[in-house]
């Protein structure tokens, strides 16, 4: 028979889940179980290669320590790796007992936490241990303690050697019939190899970099595209329906919604000058959204309208301003 124990908690001399889980990997050993202890704190950095431990492996404990709010990081991290990489075919077989050490307040809390979780990742999960403890040293000398935590690990043991059954759980049918692992319909051989990927530092930054470049590489690609057309929405439409007047000349900027350049407009006389940019002296400032601006260009709204009730905003020569029904009509 095959145990590992998982350890989520930071790793302080003063943590009473570390007393629980040395007593008990001492009653399995004498019980001739094979035991196996991963400190994921040591091992933060390869946490998303952890579920491949769970090869061959009849039961593991999940132990951690709730010092302020919930089951902390670590054990988070680690259930996250079990989803997304881990066997679920593997977990199907795997008793899973947990243990929930508090300073603070939570433990129960946390160690349904453990056992829904498991659960949902498809597991068994035993009958698990928690507790709150005041004074760690007098905790690890209490007697009857100890026998309780001896107890438990005699059960994992008597679970894992007996398969004992239990009945259906909502958990498992919310596995079955809604979650799903999104995006990643993957063997067990290819969620292995991808955990390997994510926990090697230096792929994952090769892979950030490549998807940099690419992504850099098409927003050039379709920036282009969109500037071109940038360059050109609304120069033709001012340009069709100018009427020119005479002795009237005037410098126009729109600052359209949307756009990085102001639409510059020049009229000389029966000259006009329609660009994207500031070419030139600008007589009027105006602000407009492209809805309004398409409103006007369709006919459906007036330049003079549209600055009365505050859809367009300008500053400069107001008299200019009235100029732009007169010079372009849309109607």
């Amino acid at each position: 028979m095959k145990v590992n124990i998982y350890y989520g908690g930071r790793g302080v001399l003063d943590d009473p889940t570390l007393h629980v889980i040395s007593k008990m990997e001492q009653v399995l050993l004498e019980l001739n179980v094979e035991v196996r202890r991963f400190n994921i704190y040591e091992n933060k950095k390869e946490i998303s290669t952890l579920p491949q431990t769970f090869k061959d492996v009849d039961g593991i404990i999940l132990a951690t320590t709730v010092e302020w709010l919930g089951i902390g990081g670590f054990m988070n991290e680690f259930l996250d790796a079990c989803w997304l990489y881990g066997d679920k075919e593997k977990m199907k077989h795997i008793y899973m007992q947990p243990v929930v050490m508090s300073t603070t307040y939570g433990e129960r809390e946390g160690m349904m936490t453990l056992e829904n979780a498991w659960e949902i990742l498809g597991g068994l999960p035993c009958s698990g241990l928690c507790g709150y403890v005041e004074d760690v040293s007098t905790f690890e000398v209490n007697a009857e303690y100890s026998r309780i935590i001896e107890k438990k690990a005699e059960n994992l043991y008597r679970t894992i050697s007996q398969k004992a059954k239990g009945l259906p759980t909502s958990n498992q049918a919310v596995r079955n019939n809604v979650l799903h692992t999104q995006a990643l319909n993957l063997t067990p051989q290819e969620s292995e190899q991808l955990s390997q990927y994510v926990a090697d530092d230096n792929y994952v930054k090769q892979q950030k970099m490549d998807i940099a470049e690419l992504s850099s590489m098409y927003r050039d690609m379709l920036g282009g595209q969109m500037d071109e057309s940038a360059e050109t929405e609304y120069i033709g439409a001012f340009r069709s329906h100018f009427v020119p007047q005479a002795d009237f000349k005037a410098g126009y900027s729109f600052q359209i919604e949307g756009k990085s350049k102001p639409l510059y407009i020049h009229v000389e006389n029966g000259d006009i000058s329609v660009v994207y940019g500031e070419q030139g002296p600008v007589d009027v400032y105006a602000r407009v959204s492209t809805g309004v601006l398409n409103d006007i260009l369709g006919g459906r709204e007036t330049f003079q309208r549209a600055f009365g009730v505050g859809d367009m905003t300008a500053k400069g020569n107001l008299r200019i301003l009235r100029m732009l029904d007169t010079i372009f009509v849309f109607a």
